[in-house]
């Protein structure tokens, strides 16, 4: 590992494996391919990161799949004719890591990101190997952009959203571009300065790192220990040391 302080560079004999952890990074523009997606500018730079480093990684932009509205893994099950979605589930149960990334409209995020944060909800009952909530054992972060007001409102409903559902959220997992308040240029845009700016480089490289180093903790260790979360094992009696406190 390499790095510059104050012009000498630092040489750093430690070293991390993350050869064998997968990333997904579901794009939440509103805005269809080919069309340019600042959002997808900013994915970039994270992705980059986890490739140099041994991740395999996968972007899906949502809104060119035909994700019906629900809240079950299959809503072909539940009415709809089509459903795109049980194919981008499998990404997302393959994979370690998982990011959300979307674009700020009206000071929240946007009506594709509701929509992927519904049919990850819809998936919430089901339960892995250990009999915990089928999320458990992965890391969740976001990334946020727009122009205008918002990213620490969006990101705290993303996070909430991935860690209520059983996501490891590591320290630091967000990062985002707004440019002024008021129409302006995007993220991408020539004169923007969101590619340079410093701010959401650093953030946006240390949420990458968190989010590598805490899914390596979790897979060589087993994951989050299947003791105190099982909800089969609370439905048969075991109380995991909560007692009922007495009132008189």
């Amino acid at each position: 590992m390499r790095c510059r302080r104050g012009g000498r560079r630092i040489v750093s004999e430690q070293s991390f494996d993350f050869g064998g952890l997968r990333a997904l990074f579901i794009n939440c523009t509103l805005k269809r391919s080919p069309e340019v997606s600042n959002t997808e500018g900013l994915i970039d730079i994270s992705s980059r990161i986890m490739v140099a480093n041994g991740v395999e990684v996968e972007v899906v932009r949502a809104v060119d799949h035909d994700i019906a509205t629900g809240v079950w893994p299959d809503m072909r099950q539940h009415g709809w004719a089509t459903d795109d979605w049980p194919a981008i589930f499998g990404k997302v149960l393959a994979a370690d890591i998982l990011v959300l990334a979307g674009p700020i409209w009206l000071g929240d995020n946007s009506s594709v990101m509701k929509r992927v944060h519904e049919r990850l909800y819809g998936g919430s009952h089901l339960l892995n190997d250990a009999g915990q909530y089928l999320y458990y054992g992965r890391v969740g972060g976001c990334l946020i952009t727009g122009n205008e007001d918002g990213v620490k409102h969006c990101a705290q409903n993303v996070l909430y959203t991935l860690q209520h559902i059983g996501y490891t959220i590591p320290p630091q997992a967000d990062a985002g571009w707004i440019g002024e308040a008021g129409p302006g240029p995007s993220y991408l845009d020539p004169g923007s300065g969101g590619p340079e700016n410093d701010f959401t480089n650093r953030n946006t490289t240390f949420m990458t790192w968190n989010l590598m180093h805490v899914a390596r903790m979790l897979r060589h260790g087993g994951g989050i220990p299947a003791y105190g979360n099982v909800r089969s094992g609370w439905d048969a009696g075991c109380r995991y040391d909560f007692t009922n406190p007495e009132y008189r």
